[in-house]
């Protein structure tokens, strides 16, 4: 399916996609955030793409596995004195 748009809505915290044939997704950010980050540094990757890039945000949703995709950019380091 082709996808004419795909934006991060602010007012709604979600990833918004248009698709040719009329059908709109909306995935709901604080929920997958829930769901699937474990740390600040998965909120902070998920964050990240949502805002720059989220097209990739909604094929790593849709599609992807996203918690193997977070264990695989992000490392938890204890806070060090």
């Amino acid at each position: 399916m082709k996808i004419l748009s795909c934006t991060f809505n602010m007012d709604t915290a979600c990833v918004e996609l248009k698709m040719a044939d009329g059908t709109l997704i909306s995935i709901d950010c604080t929920a997958v955030e829930n769901e699937v980050a474990d740390n600040m540094y998965q909120r902070s990757e998920l964050d990240w793409l949502i805002y720059n890039a989220p097209l990739e945000y909604a094929d790593l949703i849709l599609n992807g596995d996203p918690e193997k995709y977070l264990k695989t950019v992000t490392v938890n380091k204890p806070f060090e004195n």
